[in-house]
């Protein structure tokens, strides 16, 4: 198959409408903890999606699997398992820095040690399954364009990223907290930097599932779906992470009963005792009796199996683009980065994350998407080319 890197950067865009949009219907679970919804909607992200469109579209996924190195499959899930903090962490910068500032910090991060270090690390480990190292890439005129589009793409965060912080510093406390409940800069700032230096290793593991790419083709896999046995392999580490935090969570909040209860305890519903520690029974039991406790159970369900699905079509589209970026795959994770900073800035401004910010901070996240959407052109550019053989 001959690359399409246009048809690639397509690709790469649905990917980042399907990761810029995965939280909004958490938005519609009610009454569950942060570690329910989170776990049953991993259970659709990590484990349902992968194997089910695997199987779908692929040959003999068992079979390509087995054939897979102990190192191959070890290293692949080692960098899921590593990844999976990073995901873990992601639901807690969306929470503490909202949709448009938590990605732009946590992307940025994720998105230059992803992109960079797999062609970096090739100059001193040649086994290094990818195409070129980064010198080779910077050796042509068509790498040279590529790699412009990268740093153009990092240069777009980056105006995201400040754009989010200014808007921050502007903005009054009460107005954060109308558009982010839990709204906390230091602590989302800690979160999200953790997050995207977690998170970049699922490049690494794509990289390292290259031979599982190979196989599935040899098994008569067609290309354009050849990276959906890797996924199922790093997205099981990625489980493994989350499924022993959220159940530790569901333990130690005693939160655990949710999954089938249809109605949430009084402790977590976030009732007080209306007249402090002294209040009569009387007044505690009225306040409880006046407060909708009902967990709408088949709702939650929905959504979150919703929002896991959605999380995990980003990758579905990934390794899709992926396939068409040619010599420059090593690209695909800026492309991919970028997208979900548009898409998710985008629903930041729908859900008036960005109400009360001055107009300098509007011209400044206009400016990084602009930049952005720039990058998304030179990359396509710069990789068909390498497609023309120029």
């Amino acid at each position: 198959m001959t690359p399409n890197p246009f048809l690639g950067v397509f690709y790469h865009a649905l990917g980042g409408v399907a990761s810029g949009s995965f939280y909004v219907p958490y938005k519609g679970v009610k009454k569950w903890s942060w570690e329910t919804y989170w776990l049953l909607g991993g259970f659709f992200s990590w484990i349902i999606c992968p194997w089910t469109l695997a199987l779908l579209l692929s040959k003999d996924v068992l079979g390509v699997l087995h054939q897979q190195s102990a190192a191959t499959l070890e290293l692949t899930y080692l960098f899921g398992l590593l990844w999976g903090f990073g995901g873990l962490t992601f639901g807690l910068t969306m929470r503490y820095l909202g949709m448009s500032l938590g990605m732009g910090v946590a992307l940025g991060y994720c998105a230059a040690l992803g992109t960079l270090l797999p062609p970096v690390f090739k100059v001193f480990v040649p086994s290094v399954p990818v195409p070129e190292t980064i010198v080779e890439i910077a050796s042509h005129h068509a790498g040279q364009i590529t790699l412009a589009g990268v740093a153009v793409c990092l240069l777009g965060i980056g105006i995201a990223a400040f754009a989010g912080l200014t808007k921050e510093r502007e903005m009054p406390e009460a107005e954060k907290k109308k558009a982010i409940a839990e709204f906390s800069f230091g602590k989302g700032v800690l979160v999200a930097t953790f997050s995207g230096v977690m998170s970049a290793c699922f490049s690494f593991g794509i990289t390292a599932g290259h031979p599982i790419n190979d196989a599935a083709i040899e098994a008569g896999t067609p290309v354009l779906w050849s990276g959906l046995p890797r996924l199922i392999v790093i997205l099981l580490g990625g489980f493994t992470t989350n499924f022993v935090w959220c159940v530790f969570l569901n333990l130690k909040n005693k939160t655990g009963y949710q999954y089938l209860a249809s109605e949430v305890r009084p402790e977590h519903a976030g009732l007080k005792a209306p007249a402090g520690e002294h209040a009569s029974v009387a007044e505690v039991v009225t306040a409880i009796i006046s407060t909708d406790l009902k967990i709408p159970v088949l709702g939650n369900y929905l959504f979150s199996a919703f929002a896991g699905t959605l999380w995990y079509f980003q990758f579905f589209f990934y390794s899709m683009g992926e396939t068409q970026m040619g010599k420059f795959a090593f690209a695909s994770w800026s492309l991919h980065m970028g997208s979900i900073i548009i898409f998710s800035t985008m629903w930041g401004w729908i859900f008036h994350e960005w109400r009360g910010s001055s107009k300098k901070a509007h011209l400044l996240i206009a400016g990084g998407i602009g930049t952005l959407i720039l990058s998304l052109a030179v990359i396509g550019w710069g990789a068909s080319l390498t497609a023309q053989g120029q």
